[in-house]
């Protein structure tokens, strides 16, 4: 031994990777096999081993190590209001684009499964690095709401299609693939986007120019940008490119990149327009309707990424457990660290089985009017549930590594600072819960038809008639904005539920209806998980 050595070091965890992140993950292959997707036909399988290499995840450390720099001015004075980010963030940008997370949806022919294989894509890619998954989601989702412009989507579905990834700082028409952003909050306005103030001037035709600003419009290096401003007839969306037709720089002025708490691979920026130049789409007036529908995909986008951040969370936690020593045992074999690791698997099952769920419901929507008012109504539901919940899991899983996962060494800091702003974006959880309260009370009979298909699901389950009850009479009653959360929080358990009865094995399905359903859950690892617990955790050791 050296002189300078003073110890052997042992009782670390290795390294996690080199696994297979979808074949390895049982809950996700049950949900998707409920759902009709064959993971090995959709090219999952090969999906998984790739994300879950060890080359991949330090892609997503070396992302977040490096944020995006703002670069006003070139050199010479001019101004330039470009975005630079580290190689790591445009290598995972390929991979997923190569893969079609933005894009897969819209192809021709389809397979019928495209949304819920796609979930899956999303789910997985999430745990490995969720911040370059934003420009992802919004691109994909931007295809809905240029439909309303068919000239426009015409010009832009061939590139928003491609999977080769173009960085270059170009106008579109030279690119070989684009990606798409949004911008709607303003300073004064926040979630309120009636009170937005930037002003759209039509100049010819479908052109404006907009003055204004955006005080979060992420992703600011993306081609172009679905914004609303107020035109003559009212809250109008408008495509605004970051060149103008002519090949100029158009004018969106980058103030300042925002410092955030997590999503630091990513970009978010304050942006100023001086009369940028815009093509409309939709009608005049008709701005939220025409973005509610790009917001709806999105909205699925932050529900299965938050499923797959606490997915990671736990993987992570379970592979620790399997490797660390404590009083002479590892830590799985100790029953409370048992019981929380259960728990927390309990929780990603349900999650799993209703993104997965929900994913579905927008390949069937268009032929079945069910599954499209489950879409309309349970979509906002997972976004309120899953994405509130992740964090608080996820700091259960970091805390399952002791002080190992506090570090930044680890991913956990990564994966819980990641956690909120899922929760956040596209409406935070009173805007959520009310649009959820408007909808059931605008459509009683969409809300009906919703609780009628998840009680042929779920209404054998302790509890669920109780809930079902529970969700009608806080409809029905005179205080029903002040118990909005309470509706949502129930119908996403209501339909977590029904989803795990769809692709669980049935002691796991009673084992969350028991604990979540007829009760109100306890602190993770304090519910009594019965007969369940051997299998949630042998189901969430898979991987490891």
């Amino acid at each position: 031994m050296s002189a300078f050595q003073t110890h052997e070091i042992f009782n670390q965890t290795p390294p996690f990777g080199g696994v297979n992140l979808v074949a390895g993950d049982r809950p996700l292959l049950d949900a998707l096999k409920a759902n009709g997707v064959d993971p090995q036909t959709e090219g999952l399988i090969a999906f998984g081993e790739v994300w879950g290499s060890p080359e991949r995840l330090d892609l997503g450390r070396l992302a977040n190590e490096n944020p995006p720099k703002l670069r006003t001015h070139d050199a010479r004075g001019f101004r330039i209001d470009a975005v630079e980010f580290h190689p790591a963030y445009h290598a995972l940008m390929r991979a997923s684009m190569a893969d079609g997370l933005h894009s897969s949806t819209w192809d021709e022919p389809g397979s019928g499964h495209e949304h819920a294989a796609r979930a899956a894509r999303i789910y997985t890619a999430a745990g490995v690095e969720s911040g370059h998954v934003c420009p992802i989601t919004m691109t994909h989702a931007s295809a809905a709401a240029l439909a309303t412009a068919p000239a426009r989507l015409n010009e832009w579905l061939p590139r928003i299609r491609s999977r080769d990834y173009d960085s270059r700082f170009v106008p579109f028409w030279e690119k070989s693939s684009v990606t798409l952003g949004m911008g709607m909050t303003e300073k004064q306005g926040g979630t309120d986007v009636r009170a937005n103030s930037t002003r759209a001037v039509p100049t010819v035709g479908d052109e404006y120019a907009l003055t204004g600003h955006k005080w979060f419009m992420s992703a600011p290096m993306c081609d172009a940008f679905l914004v609303l401003a107020q035109a003559p007839g009212g809250l109008t969306c408008f495509l605004v490119p970051r060149f103008r037709p002519d090949g100029s720089l158009n004018g969106l002025r980058l103030q300042r990149l925002k410092d955030k708490l997590g999503n630091r691979s990513n970009a978010s920026s304050e942006v100023e327009f001086t009369e940028a130049f815009g093509w409309r789409i939709g009608e005049e007036g008709a701005g939220i309707r025409t973005i509610i529908t790009m917001v709806q995909l999105t909205r699925l986008d932050c529900a299965v990424a938050s499923a797959g951040l606490v997915r990671m969370g736990l993987t992570l936690a379970m592979h620790h457990a399997h490797h660390r020593s404590v009083f002479q045992k590892k830590l799985i074999d100790h029953p409370a660290m048992r019981m929380v690791l259960a728990d927390l698997a309990l929780e990603n099952e349900a999650m799993t089985a209703l993104a997965l769920r929900t994913a579905r419901s927008f390949d069937l929507a268009p032929q079945d009017e069910h599954e499209a008012a489950y879409a309309r109504l349970i979509t906002p539901a997972a976004k309120f549930g899953i994405c509130k919940a992740a964090p608080r899991l996820l700091y259960e899983a970091m805390e399952s590594l002791g002080g190992n996962g506090y570090v930044e060494e680890s991913p956990l800091p990564r994966l819980y600072r990641e956690a909120p702003v899922n929760a956040i974006w596209e409406g935070s959880g009173n805007v959520i819960a009310l649009d959820l309260l408007r909808v059931e009370r605008r459509e009683p009979e969409l809300a009906a038809s919703v609780l009628e298909r998840l009680m042929a699901d779920a209404g054998d389950l302790p509890g669920a008639s109780e809930t079902a009850r529970d969700i009608v009479l806080a409809l029905q009653s005179p205080e029903a904005e002040g118990k909005a959360r309470f509706i949502a929080e129930r119908l996403f358990t209501l339909a977590a539920a029904a989803a795990l009865a769809r692709s669980a094995p049935s002691p796991i399905t009673e084992s969350y209806a028991l604990t979540r359903l007829s009760q109100p859950a306890r602190m993770t690892g304090a519910n009594d998980l019965g007969d369940a617990a051997p299998p949630l955790a042998e189901r969430a050791f898979v991987t490891i």
